[in-house]
């Protein structure tokens, strides 16, 4: 199964999606914060990255571009409360998998995390 690092500053939202991801045989790292998720990428390198958009430290489209510097074929969901038509094009065109809205169903989630690992590097 893939390693997944879940990066949310919320820890219901982590230990949600922990639950749905880990129920479906993967390995799951956590991150509360912009630079403690580009540590943990670059120590356990994941197959895929759930990534919140709204950090107090950094956002996640900043971490994003860390991400892709550190390995240009990063694969990241990006899952925000901020739908708006803006945001989903923003996080579109900075090479993100896809966008997913808060609250995702977990079979939503499960699904595009599926799709994402199937598909291999960006």
């Amino acid at each position: 199964m893939a390693v997944i690092m879940i990066v949310d500053d919320s820890g219901f939202t982590r230990r949600t999606h922990r639950r749905i991801i880990e129920s479906a045989g993967h390995t799951v790292h956590e991150a509360t914060s912009g630079m403690a998720a580009i540590e943990s990428f670059f120590v356990h390198r994941p197959d895929l990255v759930l990534l919140d958009l709204t950090m107090e430290d950094m956002g996640g489209l900043e971490v994003l571009e860390k991400f892709r510097e550190l390995s240009a074929g990063a694969r990241v969901i990006v899952i925000s409360a901020d739908i708006q038509r803006s945001t989903t094009q923003l996080v579109a065109s900075s090479g993100a998998y896809r966008f997913l809205g808060k609250p995702v169903a977990p079979e939503t989630l499960l699904a595009t995390v599926g799709e994402a690992l199937a598909e291999g590097p960006a």
